[in-house]
């Protein structure tokens, strides 16, 4: 299971605690910026992907289109869907030109019927998967078992597979933007939510798992507003030592990255990119899961984000699991049904 954290770290934090990382992608890594002909530095390409920039940014979305249906069951259907991803420029902007991002759509048969007959849209939730190796990634891959959870219960699920994966477009060549570009395609999602026809963008929540709960912690930071989020294992802690404690796993035992890291400091603080400067922005209601067996994430970690989240979240629960491992499962039996029962109950008292 450690094996998964050389790609969460090296997948999860490159940077701002995290970048898609495997020792050759390293190759791709363009300067941090763009220098004159006499050394002068004239543009720092990614200064506009802190947390600070993307909080000042608008992010309008586009709309979510559904395209072939994957699979219909009596309660819900499931249908491949893609939107349209703008990052920001350095001008301030928003790229006129995005790029397409695919994912899976769960959505609950019929409408909502509350009494007096009123029929009303679904409320929504967003999942975040954790790291997987683009070769052996399928859609919905870490977020199906629990989509099908949601939408037997109405609520939609919409799961992006980010740039890269599925059949998105490819993401910057730049890793370090690569990763950024997670952040901005959740950003853009979850503004985009009001496009589907039978979405309550009223009443959105946001699930992480692994990776995906990093993405989660800087999306809600971003956002600082109140949004209903359930995480399993989070990658939580600060940049760099989120990366480099997964290294002794490398080939080279981190050298590579190291050098890259090393690289990316002369130019950036990356305090500016790392969540755990910002955790006081997350407001709540927000549920963490924690196996106690965990070996992608160790449960100290959990704990720690537990007690610091604690004093301004309201609503703030935090649940672990004895003999649980990295997905909820394993001994006891029933620890992963029991993990989403909770998270129906959650998100049932805040979005419906």
């Amino acid at each position: 299971m450690r094996n998964i954290l050389v790609g969460v770290v090296i997948g999860a934090m490159l940077i701002v605690a995290g970048a898609f990382f495997k020792p050759a992608f390293l190759k791709r890594i363009s300067s941090a910026s763009v220098v004159s002909p006499i050394g002068k530095v004239l543009e720092k390409p990614l200064e506009k992907y802190t947390i600070n920039a993307l909080s000042g940014r608008k992010f309008s979305g586009s709309d979510i289109v559904l395209d072939d249906a994957l699979a219909t069951e009596s309660a819900y259907t499931v249908y491949a869907f893609h939107y349209i991803s703008d990052g920001p420029t350095s001008s301030g902007g928003l790229r006129g030109a995005g790029r397409k991002v695919t994912g899976v759509a769960h959505l609950p048969a019929g409408r909502q019927v509350f009494q007096g007959g009123k029929s009303e849209k679904f409320p929504v939730i967003v999942q975040f998967r954790g790291y997987v190796d683009r070769e052996k990634y399928v859609p919905g891959e870490g977020t199906k078992r629990s989509a099908e959870v949601f939408a037997r219960n109405g609520f939609i699920s919409l799961a992006p597979d980010f740039l890269g994966y599925g059949g998105s477009d490819m993401p910057s060549g730049d890793i370090f933007e690569e990763r950024f570009q997670t952040y901005t395609a959740a950003l853009n999602l979850l503004a985009s939510v009001h496009t589907l026809p039978m979405a309550d963008a009223d009443r959105v929540g946001i699930w992480g798992h692994s990776n995906g709960g990093h993405i989660a912690l800087t999306v809600l930071e971003i956002l600082h507003r109140s949004v209903p989020a359930v995480l399993w294992a989070p990658v939580s802690k600060p940049f760099p030592y989120s990366i480099l404690y997964y290294t002794d796993e490398a080939d080279d035992h981190g050298k590579l990255l190291r050098l890259a890291l090393s690289t990316f400091e002369k130019d950036y603080d990356t305090e500016l990119y790392s969540l755990t400067r910002y955790l006081d922005r997350i407001v709540g209601p927000l549920q963490l899961h924690q196996g106690s067996a965990d070996e992608a994430v160790p449960q100290r970690w959990s704990d720690e984000l537990a007690k610091r989240l604690e004093p301004t979240v309201h609503d703030m629960k935090y649940y672990v699991y004895p003999g649980a491992d990295h997905n909820m499962a394993g001994p006891p039996a029933g620890a992963w049904n029991t993990v989403v029962a909770r998270d129906v109950a959650f998100f049932t008292v805040h979005l419906k």
